[in-house]
């Protein structure tokens, strides 16, 4: 099979989830379709197709339903069925919430259409940030009833956080800036023994989490030592962290594709159990047999796997998991942020995605064989986008969006003043 990216299917693949009925799968996901719209307009972004395949009326049209979902009080809400309009008081606004997650989607998603993010409120979102923010740095999902923060202590979280800090250029003024030092603090005490982040302190490290640390501490200016003088005495990270980091993230690809459907143990103690549900008599167990120090372990065995199986390599999140695409971003974003994407092996990656994930009608699947879905559609192209795919336009790993899309948000005057001051 030969490693073709598909590009005119994947176009169409996403126009259809933009322009027609989702799936029935989809159902369940009403509430998040900010998040959905953002993975399809980042799609075509990255594909360069979105202008060329939708009208300025079309694109007016979808910033309108984004702004639809802007909150009274600052940030975004997830879908416009959260609204109470005119219905809301305030015994029944804790029902119609603004988002954290939603809010960066909506905002990334506006930069993508090309809106100037005039209609933002931007005063009002960059202060209800800061109510979000707990006191161990990190921030809540949304604020409740009593105007506090719920859900905190998510990585995810303090990614949108940043994110969302970074697009409004919300380090301009002290009231409305967010406590940096405390998420940089709470970040750098969920890296682990194995050199990757977790979602919090003593927890495992993953690459979804990773991803979100790295990509958090370079939006705050705290990854690489910045222009201007930065805030904490000492940058983040020193170079034994990075080697940790990096050796971890690389040692992510897998060539494991497909989990097996029991083990040697599993399928040993589920026909023991069937025997004994059958009223079989369980025999005793044979003494397991000693090997002495002259007895080859490799008898029998391929001392080297074979050529055909490190063909394909795809990242996994976590040890002793199988590959899965979105890691092509999450794991493969994170080294493209540390400039360490080369140490992958490249080929075996872009097999893998376009030999086993990428599907006939276009998208990605998650797996092998699996049907394709938008998140995965999306972070697969922003991994292959990560290693210079000729087909797609180059984006910024930091933010999940072409570097055409951001430039175009830099070069606003608003956020050039804001800069400025």
């Amino acid at each position: 099979m030969a490693s073709d990216f598909n590009k005119s299917t994947h176009i169409r693949y996403f126009l259809r989830c933009l322009k027609t009925h989702l799936p029935t799968a989809y159902t369940s996901n009403d509430s998040q379709r900010m998040t959905l719209a953002f993975f399809v307009l980042c799609g075509l972004d990255l594909l360069g197709a979105l202008e060329a395949n939708t009208t300025e009326d079309e694109r007016e049209a979808y910033m309108a339903w984004i702004y639809a979902c802007q909150h009274p009080d600052g940030g975004f809400r997830g879908f416009t069925g959260a609204d109470l309009g005119e219905e809301r008081t305030q015994d029944n606004e804790h029902w119609d919430p603004a988002n954290i997650a939603a809010t960066y989607f909506a905002l990334a998603s506006l930069v993508v259409l090309g809106d100037d993010l005039s209609r933002v409120k931007r005063s009002q979102c960059l202060r209800w940030l800061k109510r979000l923010q707990l006191s161990d740095g990190t921030f809540g999902e949304a604020l409740g009833g009593e105007g506090e923060a719920h859900s905190g202590r998510d990585m995810r979280f303090c990614y949108c956080a940043a994110a969302i800090r970074w697009i409004l250029a919300g380090r301009t003024t002290k009231e409305e800036d967010i406590d940096v030092d405390g998420l940089v603090r709470f970040i750098e005490a969920s890296q682990t023994y194995e050199g990757g982040f977790a979602n919090g302190p003593f927890h495992e490290a993953h690459a979804g989490w990773t991803y979100c640390a790295i990509a958090a501490l370079s939006l705050l200016g705290t990854l690489h030592p910045p222009v201007k003088p930065r805030r904490l005495a000492q940058p983040w990270p020193s170079d034994d962290s990075v080697e940790q980091m990096l050796g971890w993230l690389v040692n992510l690809q897998t060539s494991l594709l497909q989990e097996e459907d029991l083990s040697i143990s599993d399928s040993t103690e589920a026909i023991a159990q069937l025997e004994l549900e059958n009223g079989a008599q369980q025999t005793p167990v044979e003494s397991t047999q000693v090997l002495s120090p002259e007895d080859p372990l490799t008898d029998g065995v391929d001392a080297e796997p074979l050529y055909d199986e490190l063909q394909w390599a795809g990242l996994t999140g976590r040890c002793n998991k199988v590959a899965d695409t979105c890691y092509t971003f999450w794991a493969g974003g994170s080294l493209t942020i540390l400039n360490s994407v080369h140490l992958l092996d490249q080929g075996a990656l872009r097999r893998y995605l376009l030999e086993k994930t990428q599907h006939r009608i276009g998208g990605f699947g998650k797996l092998p064989g699996d049907a394709p879905d938008i998140m995965h559609s999306c972070l697969g192209l922003a991994g292959l986008a990560g290693m210079g795919e000729p087909d797609l336009l180059p984006y910024d790993p930091s933010l999940c969006l072409s570097l055409q899309a951001k430039q175009r948000l830099e070069s606003l005057p608003w956020r050039k003043r804001c800069l400025s001051n």
